[in-house]
C-alpha cells in the first residue's frame, strides 16, 4: 500500500475533523473514527480490535482539536466557562464509565453502539429546525444536570466523539445562542478527550491485541494521532470562524447525511 497515499488519507481526516470541530462543535469523533477505521483497513490492519484503536485514537486528536476550536471561540468571546466548571464533575465521571465499559464489550458490540449512536446523533443535523420551537427558562440544574453530564461523557467516550451534539442541543434549547452553544461543546471535548484519551491507553496496555498499527500504545496510534492533530490545529479555528458568519443549517443537514451514511456502513459490517 503506497504510504503517501495513507498518510494523505490522515492529513485529509484531520482537516474534516479540524474543521467540524470548530463548526459544529463536535469534536471531528464523527470524522475520525470511520477514517480512521477505513484507513487502516486499507492498509491491511483490520483485525477484531481495530475499532477500539480507532475510537481510543479519535478522543487523543480531540484533546487538540477541541483545545484549538475552544481557545478561538474564547477569544471571540463565544465559550461559556462557567458551564464548563459546573459540569465538569459530572461529565468527567461520566467518561471514566464509558472508558470502562469498553473493556467489557466485545469488537462487534462496541462497533453497533457505536453505528446506532451515529444514527441517532444524525436527527439532530438532518432536522436543526426541530428544536426551535422547544425552550426552557434556564440551563439545567442538580440531579438533571448530573444525570445529563454523565451520559454525555459516558455515551461520548464510548462514540469517541467530544460530547458536542448534546451539549449544542441542551444550551440552545435553554436560550443559549448557537455561537456561544458552539464554543462551549468545544470546551466540554477536551474535557471528554483527554480522560478519554487516558482511559483508552490504560486499558489497551493492559490488553493485546494482534495485528495493530505500527506506533499503537494502548489504543492509541501515535502516528496518526500526530498526523491527524498536526491538520486539526489548522482547520479547527477556520470552523470557529465560520460558525460565526455562515447559516449552517444546509451545512448541518449534509453532515446529518453523512453520519447517517456511516451508521449504515458499519451496520452492514457488523450485522
Amino acid at each position: 500500500m503506497d504510504l503517501a497515499f495513507l498518510f494523505g488519507m490522515l492529513l485529509l481526516t484531520g482537516a474534516l475533523g479540524g474543521l467540524s470541530s470548530g463548526l459544529f462543535g463536535v469534536g471531528g469523533g464523527f470524522v475520525v473514527v470511520p477514517s480512521l477505521l477505513y484507513v487502516f483497513h486499507t492498509a491491511g490492519y483490520d483485525s477484531e480490535g481495530i475499532i477500539f484503536i480507532a475510537i481510543g485514537t479519535s478522543l487523543a486528536t480531540i484533546i487538540v482539536a477541541s483545545t484549538r476550536a475552544a481557545l478561538a471561540h474564547r477569544r471571540l468571546g463565544s465559550l461559556n466557562t462557567d458551564f464548563l466548571r459546573s459540569w465538569l464533575p459530572w461529565l468527567a465521571i461520566g467518561t471514566v464509565l464509558g472508558v470502562s465499559l469498553t473493556s467489557v464489550v466485545s469488537s462487534d458490540e462496541l462497533k453497533l453502539i457505536f453505528a446506532v449512536g451515529v444514527a441517532i446523533y444524525s436527527i439532530f443535523f438532518l432536522f436543526p429546525r426541530m428544536f426551535e420551537n422547544i425552550g426552557f427558562d434556564h440551563l439545567p440544574t442538580g440531579i438533571l444536570r448530573a444525570s445529563l453530564g454523565l451520559v454525555i461523557g459516558g455515551v461520548s467516550a464510548l462514540l469517541g466523539i467530544g460530547g458536542g451534539t448534546p451539549i449544542v442541543i441542551t444550551m440552545t434549547l435553554c436560550g443559549r445562542s448557537i455561537v456561544e452553544s458552539v464554543g462551549t461543546a468545544a470546551g466540554v471535548g477536551c474535557i471528554i478527550g483527554v480522560l478519554g484519551a487516558i482511559g483508552f491507553m490504560i486499558i489497551g496496555i493492559s490488553q493485546t491485541i494482534t495485528g495493530a498499527p505500527p506506533g499503537t500504545v494502548g489504543f492509541i496510534n501515535v502516528p496518526a494521532l500526530l498526523a491527524i492533530s498536526a491538520v486539526s490545529v489548522i482547520t479547527a479555528p477556520a470552523g470557529a470562524k465560520l460558525a460565526h458568519r455562515l447559516d449552517t443549517d444546509r451545512l448541518k443537514q449534509c453532515f446529518g447525511f453523512y453520519l447517517i451514511a456511516v451508521a449504515t456502513i458499519i451496520l452492514r459490517q457488523t450485522l
